[in-house]
């Protein structure tokens, strides 16, 4: 008698158990889940694919790197554009979705990376100089003048 009582019990404990589960999934369903931001390394200025799974709208996604982005969302996936601020910081941003049906973030979403501020490398004008030209001229003369001296030697050498 002893093992029907306790295969009883251990049956309605699974029972129990068994029709909780799902509906403790479902709950969790409805939630904002999965904040992916593509590229994962971005530079400045660069424009960012920002995708939420579980997302009803209206739904904004939010971070310190750009403005405010409205989501659009298809069949509970919510998906949007950003562009980087040109003066955000370097290093991981996070970035945070909010839908109808709840908040979530993503701590380490993306990365700016540091573009590079290219520029004239110190010169303020392009294209030789007055002053490269008369070097340049000065030194073909030279050349010249010291090869004109080592070809007359040579013939003079010859004569003797």
């Amino acid at each position: 008698m002893r093992t029907t009582r306790a295969l009883a019990a251990a049956g309605a404990a699974i029972a129990a158990v068994g029709l909780a589960a799902p509906v403790a999934v479902a709950d969790g369903m409805n939630t904002p889940s999965n904040v992916t931001a593509l590229p994962s390394a971005i530079a400045r200025g660069g424009q960012l694919n920002i995708t939420v799974n579980n997302c009803t709208t209206p739904a904004t996604a939010t971070s310190d790197a750009f403005s405010p982005v409205t989501l659009n969302s298809v069949a509970g996936l919510a998906t949007g554009t950003a562009r980087v601020n040109s003066n955000a910081r370097q290093g991981t941003h996070s970035i945070t979705v909010t839908c109808a049906n709840g908040t979530l973030t993503n701590p380490t979403a993306f990365t700016v990376i540091g573009a590079v501020r290219g520029g004239l490398g110190g010169s303020s004008s392009t294209g030789a100089t007055p002053t490269d030209m008369a070097i340049g001229g000065g030194l073909v003369a030279a050349a010249v003048v010291g090869g004109g001296l080592f070809w007359m030697r040579r013939r003079s050498e010859k004569r003797i």
